[in-house]
């Protein structure tokens, strides 16, 4: 079985504990864009409570575009917020030091598609879990599937993040002031987990 599935900025930990159930993913790359999605945020924990981070878009979250024109917006500098926030939130993960450098090198590479920067950030996340999964890109839209397709497009949104069953368990770094959060953003997994991380995905129950 294989999966299409679409992008996500720093899909949270359910979107790459559905990757890990299957062998070959091929990435949604002809949809249109659709707002209240984790294609342009994530959610990281934090000392205070969850911090949402999100990426702007030239002419906003509104428009009705395919996914792969969406151009992304530097008037404010989200890098420097965004790259801010995780050297707040992890300095003290055990394998924050690790990753900072190759990742921050790819957020302020000034991608100017929302399609490339997502697709960069999910090949750097495999890479560091070293995944043995085969990548497809579709070329064109198909809204029903082969039968040899899982879909799973538009399975994880903010507003179901605790779908997928029984969720990863891991120390989070402010888990002593407020409590474990379940399916954060993956680098919340692979800062307080490193090379295990990809183990734990795997070793999760999942309905998919």
């Amino acid at each position: 079985m294989k999966l299409l599935i679409d992008y996500q900025y720093f899909g949270t930990v359910n979107y790459y504990k559905m990757l890990f159930k299957f062998k070959h993913i091929e990435f949604e790359e002809y949809e249109h864009y659709q707002k209240g999605s984790f294609r342009n945020r994530t959610i990281i924990p934090g000392a205070n409570g969850l911090i949402p981070l999100s990426v702007p878009l030239q002419n906003g979250r509104d428009q009705r575009a395919l996914f792969k024109n969406i151009k992304i917006a530097y008037k404010e500098n989200w890098v420097l917020q965004h790259t801010r926030a995780l050297d707040a939130c992890y300095m003290r993960a055990p394998f924050y030091e690790f990753y900072r450098d190759s990742l921050f090198a790819i957020l302020t590479s000034q991608e100017e598609f929302l399609m490339d920067l997502d697709r960069k950030l999910i090949q750097w996340v495999l890479k560091m879990m070293k995944a043995n999964l085969t990548i497809g890109l579709s070329t064109s839209y198909q809204k029903e599937l082969a039968t040899e397709f899982q879909d799973g497009r538009n399975q994880l949104l903010p507003n179901h993040t605790n779908s997928l069953g029984e969720q990863v368990q891991y120390a989070q770094v402010f888990e002593d002031r407020i409590g474990f959060q379940p399916n954060m953003s993956i680098l919340d997994l692979l800062f307080c987990n490193g090379p295990s991380s990809a183990g734990l995905l795997k070793d999760s129950n999942s309905r998919f």
